[in-house]
């Protein structure tokens, strides 16, 4: 086996053309890889979604909550006292006004009826005679049979027997008020609630704790408060005319799983005092209720149309976002076709958009779609949204 020597100079060339090639080939690499970057798709427009911006009147709307309460609402309460007798309705169900409920034990009042009836017959007995004696002595007195002092006494006798007949008759009539009070009758129509007694149970006139109690639900209040400087702060921008006054009075249910309900209702009035306690001025709307869906006592909110503004501009709620202070701003597409950030003015939701009273203008286009991929000042192509993108 033989071994060659490569002579050392020879080597040493080699090495240093190996060293050469390498080189080379590190400074081809790096430029493909610049030249791949700059033709990434980073340094391309991105592609936005904009909508162009309108102004347009807009209602501006305020949600408060509150509870809801029966149109009308009746306790019955007996009105004579004795013991009932029996029930003459069914828990829970509709009832008419004038339709008995309870009747209480009738026995003591039917003979007071009877006591003052009979006391009626002697009065207008007693009238009669008192009546004929009294004309016969008018006519004595004429021709001095009797004297004025007889007569005097006959007259005032009349008139005596004339008040007691009346005195009787009123007595009747009180005693057949308190005969038909054993008949306890619905005030109103509605639904009734369950029976606080049973027969057999003893109550009193005009007790404190009620026998039922009916609600007519075919309409529903809904009471609601308003903070007071709200209220304040609304009149302050019409009066300044910064909004104009709400041309309607139509209120929006929002029932607590957040369905609204499908009839809107109307604003009664508004509270003309403030809650000492709470700080607030009480409205009440009322709605009608034909299917019995609302019942007293639910939690809901209304919706109030509050005010218009004549000329405001509303902008989806995921274009808006906020710089670190807090401060809401946008992204619009500017005349050269890149993206700028637009500090903006916000008064409220409305739906699903923000209602904006500063710092845009109709016709501006404020990206909605692609935020993520939009830098300052980057080129952009913008395609507006519902519509078409040009080619």
């Amino acid at each position: 086996m033989s071994i060659s020597f490569m002579p050392i100079r020879q080597r040493r060339r080699l090495s240093v053309t190996a060293g050469l090639i390498g080189a080379g080939a590190m400074l081809l690499l790096s430029a493909c890889g610049d030249k791949a970057a700059q033709q990434g798709p980073g340094m391309g427009p991105s592609e936005v979604g904009v909508v162009v911006v309108k102004s347009e009147a807009v209602n501006l709307t305020t949600e408060l909550s509150g509870r809801t309460s029966a149109f009308l609402v009746s306790d019955v309460r007996p009105q004579v006292s004795g013991l009932i007798k029996s029930r003459l309705f069914t828990e829970g169900a509709y009832v008419e006004a004038g339709q008995s409920l309870y009747q209480i034990d009738a026995a003591p009042y039917e003979a007071a009826n009877a006591a003052a009836r009979a006391q009626v017959s002697q009065a207008e007995a007693t009238l009669a005679a008192a009546k004929l004696k009294a004309e016969r002595y008018g006519e004595l007195v004429k021709i001095n049979a009797i004297s004025k002092q007889e007569n005097d006494d006959a007259q005032a006798a009349l008139k005596q027997a004339e008040a007691s007949v009346a005195s009787a008759r009123a007595n009747l009539q009180t005693a057949s008020i308190n005969l038909n009070y054993t008949k306890v009758q619905a005030p109103i129509s509605g639904r009734i609630g369950k029976s606080s007694v049973t027969p057999g149970a003893l109550v009193t006139a005009s007790q404190a704790t009620e026998l039922a109690r009916i609600q007519n639900i075919s309409s529903i209040y809904l009471d609601i408060n308003q903070s007071v400087n709200e209220v304040m702060a609304l009149r302050k921008a019409v009066a300044e005319g910064k909004i104009g006054k709400s041309g309607t009075a139509d209120v929006e249910l929002i029932l607590e799983d957040g369905s609204v309900y499908p009839v809107k209702g109307t604003l009664q009035f508004s509270d003309v005092s403030v809650d000492e306690s709470t700080g607030t001025v009480t409205l009440r709307a009322l709605f009608p209720n034909p299917k019995d869906d609302l019942l007293p006592g639910m939690y809901a909110r209304a919706r109030i149309t509050s005010g218009v503004i004549g000329s405001g501009i509303l902008v989806p709620q995921p274009a808006v976002t906020r710089d670190p202070k807090g401060n809401a701003m946008v992204y619009v597409v500017d005349k050269d076709s890149k993206a700028a950030i637009r500090p903006i003015q916000v008064r409220q939701t409305i739906g699903d958009k923000w209602l904006v009273t500063g710092g845009l203008q109709a016709g501006d286009k404020v990206i909605v779609e692609g935020l993520q991929k939009v830098r300052p000042d980057a080129p952009v192509k913008a395609s507006v949204i519902g519509q078409p993108a040009k080619k």
